[in-house]
């Protein structure tokens, strides 16, 4: 009887959809040999809606490389966790930052909707030495997701 049981709880471990899948797709987000399949990795980990992703595409988010902070903020507001709010705030904050990587990270934001998310939002739009696009693309993605 016990091994009908451990056979069960090892086939039921098994057939976990991605089990292996998410590792192998974490470890080439994180391999900075190729940037091209760092970024399907990335795109692939925000697709999965698996919370094993989101510790190491929030690492991504402070690449040195421009094009994966970016691709590493999408796949995070796909994700929609909680825990890459910090890294959000922070890309969203930078002023070095691309223009398009800080409205990632203000859609992302305003779709996780946490305390945190909403307050580093509001900072954005209420700060007068924060460049004029970035504070009005946070109004209106406020006012759209109805945070105002």
């Amino acid at each position: 009887m016990d091994m009908c049981v451990e056979g069960s709880a090892s086939e039921w471990f098994n057939s976990m959809p991605g089990t292996g899948r998410i590792y192998h797709l974490i470890n080439e987000a994180m391999d900075e040999r190729n940037t091209r399949i760092r970024i399907g990795a990335m795109i692939a980990l925000g697709e999965t809606g698996d919370p094993r992703a989101v510790r190491p595409l929030v690492d991504c988010c402070n690449d040195m490389d421009p094009e994966i902070r970016r691709h590493a903020t999408v796949a995070l507001h796909k994700l929609r966790s909680g825990r890459a709010v910090d890294a959000l705030i922070e890309r969203l904050k930078d002023k070095s930052e691309q223009p398009v990587t800080r409205q990632h990270a203000a859609d992302a934001l305003a779709t996780i909707r946490s305390f945190s998310a909403i307050d580093g939002l509001k900072d954005r739009s209420l700060d007068l030495d924060e460049e004029p696009a970035i504070r009005s693309y946070v109004v209106e993605v406020m006012d759209r997701t109805g945070i105002l």
